[in-house]
């Protein structure tokens, strides 16, 4: 049996419905070595994006997995806290971003040392919170994979494989993404437990079906970024070519920000419930795939036993 592995404790498939796959509740996308950096007053955050939970919880989301990991702001008792103050389930990631967003001691690490240490933040708990991380969250750069972000995605593997924690990836073409899979092959990992971020970034639909073709999963998490007949148009389109069971889509939304007074004006996690689903149905979209789309794929690609 598996389980999302929330800032509220495990949660099984029956306990859960609609999962927003990619989201951030919190993110500073200054580099890390920035005055300030990923600093923040906690009631600040609370008055922020309680609401921002609130409103998604009322359109019947169960669970947000957060995008924020290392080198971008990721700060767990923040994720927690708002967790806390909504009664409402958070997947919070390891792992950390791609250059230059790389702290210091992640680039003096070892692969050894930086598998060690998403191992136990998934297994013993992050920071000092006490409460283990869902997944793990790298990236890659545009041009390719770096040799220290091809190291951090070694270490990745090193933990998925003692966890069977996904591995998700910000990484926009997907040429890189099919380089990130090679690597992970020649570590011994699955593939089928890699999630491509951001693959509607990638114009090449022919790639979209060879990274799930590899058994990996695909994720459009622009939805409110775009008009929503355009999003629309790629999710039928990745479901016409039997995409379907490999696709996960979100928002990419959110959040609080500490570099701007008051953490700045959050975008709502809305769009998918009440745009997005709505004009699936209207071209016909079945509610049997909706579900698969919604509950199904985002528990079975974000849990683990």
């Amino acid at each position: 049996m598996t389980y999302l592995y929330t800032t509220l404790g495990k949660r099984s498939a029956d306990q859960l419905g609609m999962i927003l796959p990619h989201e951030h509740v919190f993110v500073d996308l200054r580099t890390p070595d920035q005055p300030g950096y990923a600093e923040a007053d906690e009631a600040e955050v609370l008055a922020l994006m309680v609401p921002e939970i609130e409103a998604i919880k009322a359109l019947g989301v169960t669970a947000l997995v957060e995008c924020s990991t290392g080198g971008v702001g990721r700060r767990a008792d923040m994720d927690i806290a708002v967790s806390l103050a909504t009664n409402f389930p958070i997947v919070v990631p390891t792992g950390n971003y791609r250059e230059p967003w790389i702290p210091d001691w992640v680039r003096d690490a070892s692969e050894a040392e930086l598998g060690d240490w998403m191992l136990r933040e998934l297994t013993d708990g992050m920071d000092e919170t006490g409460v283990p991380a869902g997944w793990i969250k790298i990236s890659a750069g545009d041009d390719g994979i770096t040799p220290l972000e091809a190291n951090i995605l070694r270490a990745a593997v090193r933990a998925s494989k003692a966890t069977g924690a996904l591995i998700g990836s910000h990484t926009i073409r997907g040429r890189v993404v099919m380089d990130q899979l090679d690597i992970i092959a020649a570590e011994g990992g699955a593939i089928d437990r890699f999630v491509s971020i951001h693959t509607h970034a990638e114009p090449d639909f022919a790639l979209h079906k060879a990274i799930a073709a590899r058994g990996a999963w695909i994720e459009y998490d622009n939805i409110g970024a775009v008009p929503v007949s355009e999003s629309a148009d790629l999710i039928v389109r990745a479901l016409d070519a039997g995409l379907g069971p490999q696709l996960l889509i979100s928002h990419d939304r959110g959040w609080f920000d500490p570099a701007l007074p008051g953490g700045g004006t959050p975008k709502p996690y809305t769009v998918v419930s009440t745009e997005l689903l709505p004009e699936l149905r209207r071209r016909g979209v079945d509610e049997a795939t909706i579900v698969q789309l919604t509950h199904a794929n985002p528990f079975r690609a974000f849990s683990r036993p």
